[in-house]
């Protein structure tokens, strides 16, 4: 379930405001929506079992998943509106009693807002980068962390927002950045330390003993053009990392030595612990300067491209572990089945 939407990367060319309103008119403000290729084919896979019903994840679901009453819903609804919009559909199924896959409401709303869930992360001493939030627009000259920043846009995914001019060097780069994020986006923005180091995509599968990391992926920004900077930001995941592009950047299983591949396994899973994720996730990892594992994100409702030309990492993290597309949206619906002791 999410909102209906064809396409969401054909148009890269930029229409931004003049800064004087906080309507969001920027080239990537459906990056998160899924194509119909991608609704199709989840539909197509949890058929081979089931009977499938789609529903639109807009102001009239409530009303149909209460007339449908089905057994359990397979959520990946991103939702409409604010910062709120992944819990949405989580909550009115809470409401129904109506079992569904993947995290709850409390948790999709906690991994949305990056602050909040480096709040936890930090409390639970798992490592992150360095940050502060800013919620309103005003000059900034000092500060306590060490350039080069990351500039963000606090509750988005699917690389909103970040961009080659994210990463910022100095204090002017700095608030241009902080502007443009406050401006465009209408949310705060998150400033953090830049971690120098190698990065990975973890895919998770499964709940609490049986949660299983599937084989790493690792981002070779040493692959990059020498004019893009070393982010997996939106210029990189939808304009050069297209299927028709020979952008080939990903490593799967990534080449690691044993000490440090158990320690990524390790951090990534006290994540998935210390947040509630329930059946899947995917944890974005980069190592800091001294080699140590911190976490960059964690989006509990992970990109599921079923084309094999496209780097969509969990598909692609499950076909290194022997999975098909069908077997591995099957494997979701298991675990969140048993989970709600529907097997």
């Amino acid at each position: 379930m999410k909102p209906e939407s064809e396409t969401f990367h054909a148009d890269l060319s930029p229409n931004r405001t003049d800064g004087s309103t906080q309507t969001q008119t920027v080239i990537d403000t459906y990056a998160e929506w899924d194509t119909w290729e991608t609704i199709n084919a989840l539909k197509d896979a949890i058929e081979v079992y089931h009977d499938v019903t789609l529903i639109e994840a807009n102001e009239s679901a409530f009303e149909k998943i209460k007339e449908l009453k089905p057994d359990i819903v397979f959520n990946i609804a991103e939702g409409l509106n604010r910062v709120s919009r992944e819990s949405q559909i989580p909550a009115m199924l809470d409401m129904l009693q109506i079992p569904y896959t993947g995290s709850d409401a409390l948790t999709l709303g906690i991994c949305l807002d990056k602050a909040r869930t480096k709040e936890i992360l930090s409390y639970h001493k798992i490592p992150n980068a360095k940050f502060f939030v800013v919620d309103k627009y005003k000059p900034i000259s000092n500060h306590s962390l060490n350039f080069p920043l990351i500039v963000k846009p606090v509750s988005e995914g699917s690389s909103k927002g970040i961009f080659g001019s994210s990463l910022v060097k100095d204090y002017n780069e700095l608030n241009s950045e902080l502007q443009r994020v406050l401006s465009e986006y209408d949310q705060p923005a998150l400033i953090e330390e830049f971690l120098p180091g190698r990065e990975f995509t973890v895919a998770i599968l499964g709940n609490d003993e049986e949660a299983t990391v599937l084989p790493i992926i690792e981002i070779k920004y040493e692959e990059f053009p020498e004019d893009v900077e070393p982010l997996y930001s939106y210029e990189a995941k939808w304009i050069l990392d297209t299927k028709d592009s020979d952008f080939d950047v990903f490593e799967c299983p990534a080449k690691l030595d044993d000490k440090l591949e158990e320690r990524i396994k390790e951090t990534a899973l006290n994540t998935y612990k210390v947040l509630r994720c329930k059946d899947w996730s995917r944890i974005d990892i980069r190592l800091d300067k001294n080699g140590v594992p911190n976490i960059i994100e964690i989006n509990p409702l992970p990109g599921i491209m079923p084309d094999p030309n496209e780097n969509s990492s969990f598909p692609k993290a499950a076909r290194a572990a022997g999975m098909d597309y069908n077997k591995m949206i099957q494997s979701v619906l298991y675990a969140a089945a048993k989970r709600y002791n529907l097997l």
